[in-house]
């Protein structure tokens, strides 16, 4: 198979199951949200030690977490990516689990139009005219189902912003992506630990023996096994086929919302994801245009 289907199916899969997760948190949610959000840091941190040591990388690892100790801009980078996407995690599952899946959806959608603002205020990247559009098109949905129905998309936007933050944090740290994930898991494992501590003294822990525990160690491995697919298909194809693959994930979210858990679409639903999804289709055809002038600059070159 060739590097770039491997790349397509590696990518792909791993927005395929980050698409499918609110089904998962769904079928865990005897637990409260904070219980789910804190076994998920906890199991993923096992399951990440565990490959490591299995892969045999575990002295590289402890030999690069030493030297990423030694850089002191890059490791407060990554604790703060570390406390960002565990607030990203705990936000996801608090929506999932009380009916707000449209919602994390348009998150989500949102998404890759935050992380072009957010490189444009500290990144000093500048925008082109789609990109623009993209962005004040996507400001108009938000605007509009705030004045429509007095509800402004608090759960999308800190949703979309949480990740696009952990995105850039990530741009600062030079550092192997499975000892970042690992590393990210166990710098936020002892308030994983404090919480479930804390919630077994009120006595709302429950974590025992039950169907529900059972399902929730495989926690690390939901969260683990995407962002590892996700690694490797990024190294094989384009940014921006990567860029088009990602709407895979908000998509299965927005029908698993609509068709699997009965959230009703509005019609002011429709018109703020129409205006996301042009936005969406003009910030996909910037990047394409640019991908294509990159590979026609690189057949010009002698």
């Amino acid at each position: 198979m060739q590097e770039n289907s491997k790349g397509i199916l590696y990518a792909g899969g791993a927005y395929f199951l980050w698409g499918i997760l609110p089904t998962y948190w769904r079928s865990v949610n005897t637990f409260n949200p904070y219980e789910i959000l804190f076994h998920r840091v906890l199991w993923s941190a096992i399951f990440m030690v565990v490959l490591i040591v299995l892969l045999k990388k575990w002295p590289q690892f402890i030999a690069d977490t030493r030297s990423l100790i030694g850089r002191k801009k890059e490791l407060i980078a990554l604790i703060a990516a570390s406390l960002v996407i565990m607030v990203n995690w705990g936000i996801f599952i608090w929506a999932i689990n009380n009916h707000h899946v449209l919602q994390a959806s348009l998150g989500y959608y949102i998404n890759p139009l935050m992380s072009i603002a957010l490189g444009f205020i500290f990144m000093k990247e500048r925008f082109n005219t789609l990109e623009i559009l993209a962005i004040v098109l996507a400001a108009i949905g938000v605007l509009f189902m705030t004045l429509s129905s007095g509800t402004f998309p608090f759960i999308s936007i800190v949703l979309a912003a949480s990740f696009a933050l952990y995105g850039l944090m990530k741009k600062y740290v030079n550092i192997d992506v499975i000892y970042s994930i690992a590393l990210e898991t166990i710098i936020t494992l002892p308030l994983a630990l404090i919480g479930i501590g804390y919630l077994a003294q009120l006595g709302e822990n429950h974590f025992g023996a039950n169907h529900t525990s059972f399902l929730i160690l495989f926690a690390g491995v939901a969260t683990a096994v995407p962002l590892i697919l996700f690694t490797a298909g990024a190294k094989r194809i384009p940014l921006s086929l990567i860029g088009f693959l990602q709407y895979i994930s908000p998509t299965l979210i927005l029908l698993q919302g609509v068709f699997l858990f009965g959230e009703h679409f509005s019609a002011t639903d429709f018109i703020t994801f129409l205006c996301i999804w042009s936005g969406l289709i003009l910030y996909s055809y910037s990047k394409y245009i640019q991908f294509k002038a990159m590979k026609r600059k690189q057949l010009l070159k002698p």
